[in-house]
């Protein structure tokens, strides 16, 4: 028995059959089952039998990129993640595959769409991402668009694909649509979300609008995807297909599966598709902090030396009131946002808020505190006066309200 052989496994009553896995010893078999999961076996309390030799990596076919005048010219820009992983039959184990032609293997519905072209950015988990990999994936993106993208679809992990959404959304100034899209479940698994998300995200890609969205799951079911601004979306659940949720608003729009019919429910939310130039001022500060409040969280947990931090605080935008000295003394920008999911940050309304504006805090109004983080950092490189740029709506993050504590 070896990597990659088809096994059926007895245990107690209990029968198993699957691909074996690499294991950490020679106790244990490892096999990964139909269904996507794997389950893992004391080799002296079952019986295994062989049921199938290992099989070589799945035949290569020639994929056809395109070439059809009457298609609009998608490009695929891959950063890792599990939205076109396939599965090598010699270890069972699950394979990420980038450039576009493996991308059309693993997704053969995006065959006849559009035409294709692909770069990969980087080959990572998506926990790995760092400010300067948001500025390298938004030249790459600007790069596509100025080569003739009629748009451009971002293959990305799913744990922090709002973060790199966000980034992109305030480095690049796009004429056509960029949408982001990831994968909850693996292509080996019968639930997995590749297909239905993949071909989703093309077709956004191919419609009539500007901007940068997230197309993920609309719901449990395999009918349609929802379309999210990408300053405005929250990864909510750890695992469901549906994770993703838009936050303090509506979604955008959403694409029928079998149609691939996008219809935009805000359209006054996105912007309309154009042949102006593509802008991109992709440079981020990185020296920016992110403290979220909790009650007896002492002030020092701030960094005096930074040149910006954004604090998720209680309600309206709290903060204990020994913090108010401490944000006082900072030469930095400070900006509050609100650990609520939803509402606005209004510092007007308590006496702990108007001292902490006082003291030179900014309200980030109804800005998602990762959003905020992500902004600042671009703000700070970018804007001639961050401060009064993290009070403005820029790229859909924020919105004005006469009421803002409401």
């Amino acid at each position: 028995m070896t990597e990659g052989d088809r096994v059926r496994v007895e245990k107690q009553g209990s029968v198993f059959e699957g691909v074996v896995m690499p294991s950490s010893d020679d106790e244990q078999v490892v096999v990964k089952l139909d269904d996507g999961y794997n389950v893992g076996v004391a080799r002296d309390e079952a019986n295994v039998e062989v049921v199938g030799e290992v099989e070589e990596q799945g035949v290569e076919h020639d994929v056809a990129l395109g070439d059809d005048e009457d298609l609009p010219t998608v490009a695929l820009i891959s950063t890792g993640g599990t939205i076109a992983s396939t599965v090598d039959y010699r270890t069972g184990a699950v394979t990420a595959q980038f450039d576009a032609e493996d991308v059309l293997r693993a997704v053969p519905e995006l065959a006849g769409r559009a035409n294709y072209r692909g770069r990969v950015v980087s080959n990572i988990l998506s926990e790995n991402m760092t400010p300067q990999r948001w500025g390298e994936l938004a030249r790459a993106v600007g790069d596509e668009i100025e080569e003739g993208a009629d748009g451009v679809v971002v293959m990305h992990g799913t744990d922090t694909m709002a973060y790199s959404a966000s980034a992109v959304s305030f480095a690049l100034d796009t004429p056509v649509p960029v949408v982001f899209v990831g994968s909850q479940r693996s292509a080996d698994r019968p639930s997995s979300d590749n297909v239905v998300n993949a071909v989703c995200a093309v077709e956004t890609a191919k419609s009539d609008v500007s901007g940068v969205f997230v197309c993920m799951h609309a719901d449990r079911s395999d009918g349609e995807c929802t379309l999210h601004r990408g300053t405005r979306v929250r990864k909510s659940h750890t695992s469901r297909r549906d994770a993703f949720e838009t936050v303090g608003r509506h979604p955008v729009g959403k694409v029928d599966y079998e149609t691939g019919d996008v219809e935009w429910r805000r359209r006054d939310e996105v912007g309309n598709r154009g042949d102006g130039d593509v802008t991109v001022n992709g440079s981020f500060n990185e020296n920016v902090q992110h403290v979220k409040f909790t009650p007896g969280k002492d002030a020092s947990v701030i960094d005096g030396s930074a040149d910006g931090v954004v604090i998720e605080g209680t309600g309206l935008g709290h903060t204990h009131t020994d913090w108010i000295d401490t944000i006082d003394a900072h030469d930095g920008v400070v900006v509050m946002t609100s650990q609520c999911i939803e509402g606005r940050v209004c510092d007007r309304v308590y006496d702990t808020g108007r001292d902490l504006l006082d003291a030179g805090v900014v309200e980030a109004e109804d800005t998602l505190p990762e959003t905020a983080y992500v902004k600042l950092m671009w703000a700070l490189r970018n804007a001639d006066e961050p401060e009064e740029a993290m009070r403005e709506e820029i790229a859909g993050e924020l919105t004005r309200s006469s009421r803002p504590w409401t």
